[in-house]
């Protein structure tokens, strides 16, 4: 068994692992760790590049395209080491960047996974939007992080510099007990992609394991989420997804009156795509409500399942306010205001 295995799932991403897998070789081999790259049936140039440039980075090969979830469920099953990173194809690591991650873990058992501080390659003196300094989620779902509030991205001051539990670890840079991925079912292959890093750590919390930010280890992600006009297709699978998540996760005390209050919340954001002139955002929406309406049933097992395995009737790290209310109408920009 391995120690560490580094896993970066790909999907027709030539560019992006001839720009970031040498560092991510250079910078983990070092450490002892293994290096895997786990194409999801790739038709670009992906798998001849690997093969030919990084022969010491172990292939997976997927049959096809099985979205970010099922892709690493699948990977993961040919990998046995004791703990495993799951890491974006567009990440530049920095030297030693595992040591700090590893030796955290190896202190702390009670502890299933951890994530690195995230800085922004494009600018990599500001955290970047999906992972940060540590996820946070409020009482209706929306997520959060240290030094990024909704679109606000903080400049990296040292202020997030200290290990803080957190509700949930970035999937750009998972690093988690295989042991535990397993335990709570990895990630859910329905999700496809987007929010499912989020529902595992959800379901590991509520166990009673604890999820970590260690900021001693850095790494800049390319990202897009505040570079790119909203994309219909992911507005579709984040709205959904979201609320799966929530049906799936919420105390049953919780359930109904969360619902009722993000059926209000959603039919804002869709009225707000459509004074940006965004319609096909506007139309996700609805569709992703439709089709929660009619999927939720298949659901009602998984619901079953994580009620029973819970123990954490409060979790700490979900904030009981609202963060819409904390940043547009108190004008809480920074995390450290909050």
């Amino acid at each position: 068994m391995d120690k560490v295995a580094v896993v970066i799932l790909n999907w027709n991403g030539c560019e992006m692992l001839r720009s970031f897998l040498p560092s991510v070789v250079s910078c983990s081999e070092t450490e002892g760790a293994v290096v895997y790259v786990a194409d999801n049936g790739s038709t670009d140039a992906s798998v001849q590049l690997v093969r030919k440039d990084f022969p010491m980075v172990r292939l997976i090969l997927l049959d096809k395209n099985r979205g970010f979830a099922d892709g690493y469920n699948e990977a993961l099953r040919q990998v046995d080491a004791e703990y495993v990173v799951l890491l974006n194809s567009d990440v530049e690591v920095t030297r030693h960047w595992l040591r700090p991650l590893l030796d955290y873990m190896d202190a702390h058992p009670e502890v299933a996974a951890c994530q690195p501080k995230l800085l922004s390659w494009r600018d990599k003196t500001a955290f970047e939007y999906a992972g940060a300094a540590g996820g946070f989620i409020d009482r209706y779902g929306y997520p959060f992080c240290r030094g990024r509030i909704m679109g606000v991205v903080e400049k990296d001051e040292g202020q997030y510099d200290s290990p803080v539990p957190v509700f949930w670890a970035t999937g750009a840079a998972l690093f988690i007990r295989l042991k535990d991925y397993w335990e709570a079912g990895g990630l859910d292959g329905r999700f496809f992609a987007h929010m499912e890093e989020i529902d595992l750590c959800w379901r590991l919390r509520a166990r009673g394991r604890l999820l970590m930010c260690v900021p001693q280890s850095v790494v800049y992600h390319v990202g897009a989420a505040t570079l790119k006009k909203e994309n219909p297709r992911k507005t579709y699978l984040n709205f959904r997804n979201n609320l799966l998540m929530l049906y799936k996760n919420l105390p049953a005390g919780e359930l109904n009156g969360v619902m009722r209050v993000r059926w209000l919340l959603d039919q804002v954001a869709a009225l707000f795509f459509l004074l940006k002139g965004q319609w096909d955002n506007a139309c996700a929406v609805w569709r992703a409500r439709r089709e929660f309406r009619r999927i939720r049933p298949s659901f009602h097992s998984s619901r079953e399942e994580n009620e029973k395995k819970s123990c954490e009737s409060v979790i700490p790290e979900r904030a009981a306010y609202s963060i819409l209310v904390r940043y547009y109408l108190m004008g809480k920009k920074r995390f450290s205001d909050l």
